[in-house]
């Protein structure tokens, strides 16, 4: 087999009970990686949406129950099977601690991020033409990350996000001015999708009035991950609007984030096209998808939660100690990095081009951690959570988040006080590498 390394979380609290790892032993995971890379050659596996009746060696993150209550899943982990693993799209871990997955997002040397989609896309991905560099810095490593982060960083400063508010605040108000005489609204739909996007679009550059259509492209993506043909329809739709508009870009440049990076050069000469369009889809998709659903959840806690929402209306200077935990709490994000080499991780044996799903919700509910864990805490004062990952991917759009759901709750708070879900109203959760409402239907007086 050859040698083997072991690797351990910063506390020693990786180690898994010893019911957790016989049978996912290293000949049966390369076995069944095997027979992984046949299933996942065809766009229709029936095996993957069947019910999962063993969360530790069976997990689906698509799973209907999941999806729409993963806390009790993640709790009973915890206690017997820390870091789960599953077979039913390649060889996949699901890390549940908080101090595992920190210890793994701090080591890119064996927890590489060349492949971040958690639910994989069934291409060919020798196939890079158009995205040679793939969706950096996310996707990339040193050095690629370094330099293609740092490009993007000032565009999300606190400074610039500050000229953002105003555009987002009025946003907001409009929105709510189309429904507030109405005395209901959805308010996923209507409310939480509806900002993000034009936001994101203002930064870039391109027309907010395809807004619908980008956020088609973003759901098609991230939702509907085992429809393969409409993933990839999606992207080569959305990669082919931006080689239209970094052509027109370059006839036309702007004060925007696409025209400063065919602007900008690195080492004396210009950023490569490949990496510019890369960069673009991810300030699209990363940008929209999880922003909306950190406000869905919180809008959907405050239906749901009378006492904190009276709470917050009744003293709005606990909204920036609420933020951060609504991102505690309700985290959207799921990342994968791949195993670069054969190693044991807390009682593990992981191969390389395994997957490790970097569960940073599950993190954040972590009891170990966190006191009442999985109770919103509105003035929570210590609260050091994993809702933007950590290590050298946190998120460089933070700042904006946190701008972009404050606002959203002020202004809707301001406007509409008392709100409630709507008698018998079906809510509709998204899952896989994104969790947010999809359908939040509200009644307010």
């Amino acid at each position: 087999m050859g040698l083997v390394k072991s690797l351990d979380g910063a506390t020693g609290r990786a180690m898994q009970p010893e019911g957790c790892r016989g049978e996912a032993g290293s000949e049966d995971i390369a076995d069944s990686r095997d027979r992984a890379s046949v299933a996942t050659t065809s766009p229709r596996t029936p095996k993957r949406t069947a019910p999962v009746h063993d969360w530790a060696r069976d997990f689906d993150l698509l799973d209907a129950g999941y999806v729409t209550d993963p806390f009790g899943v993640w709790d009973e982990l915890r206690r017997t099977c820390p870091i789960a693993h599953s077979r039913r799209r390649g060889s996949d871990w699901l890390p549940t601690r908080y101090d595992d997955i920190t210890a793994m997002a701090h080591d890119p040397d064996h927890f590489s991020s060349a492949d971040v989609i958690v639910i994989p896309l069934e291409i060919d991905r020798s196939d890079r033409s158009v995205l040679p560099f793939g969706f950096p810095p996310i996707s990339a490593d040193p050095p690629l990350h370094t330099w293609t982060r740092r490009l993007i960083l000032p565009w999300f400063s606190h400074r610039r996000v500050a000229q953002y508010e105003e555009l987002t605040r009025d946003l907001c108000r409009g929105l709510i001015d189309g429904f507030v005489t109405e005395g209901q609204t959805d308010a996923a739909a209507d409310y939480a999708q509806q900002i993000p996007v034009r936001v994101i679009a203002h930064i870039l550059g391109v027309q907010a009035e395809l807004a619908d259509t980008f956020t088609g492209w973003v759901r098609d993506v991230l939702e509907f991950a085992d429809d393969m043909d409409r993933r990839i329809k999606a992207i080569e739709a959305l990669i082919a609007y931006f080689v239209s508009q970094v052509e027109h870009r370059r006839r036309n440049p702007g004060d925007d984030l696409l025209s400063f990076l065919l602007q900008t050069e690195v080492d004396g000469e210009p950023v490569e096209e490949g990496i510019v369009l890369g960069v673009a889809a991810l300030v699209l998709i990363a940008g929209v998808d999880t922003t909306w659903s950190a406000i869905g959840s919180s809008l959907w806690h405050l239906a749901t939660h009378g006492a904190d929402r009276k709470q917050l209306t009744e003293d709005p200077g606990l909204m920036p100690l609420a933020v951060e935990e609504f991102l505690r709490a309700y985290a959207p994000v799921t990342m994968a990095r791949v195993v670069t080499e054969d190693l044991q991780f807390g009682g593990c044996p992981m191969k390389a081009g395994d997957k490790v799903l970097m569960n940073f919700p599950a993190a954040n509910r972590d009891p170990a951690v966190f006191e009442d864990a999985d109770t919103v805490v509105l003035d929570r004062a210590h609260n050091r959570h994993l809702a933007f990952g950590a290590g050298i991917h946190r998120c460089a759009g933070s700042n904006l988040a946190r701008m972009e759901l404050r606002v959203a709750l002020e202004e809707w708070l301001r406007r509409i006080p008392d709100f409630q879900l709507a008698d018998g109203a079906a809510i509709t959760w998204a899952g896989g590498q994104v969790r947010g409402p999809r359908l939040l239907p509200v009644v307010f007086p």
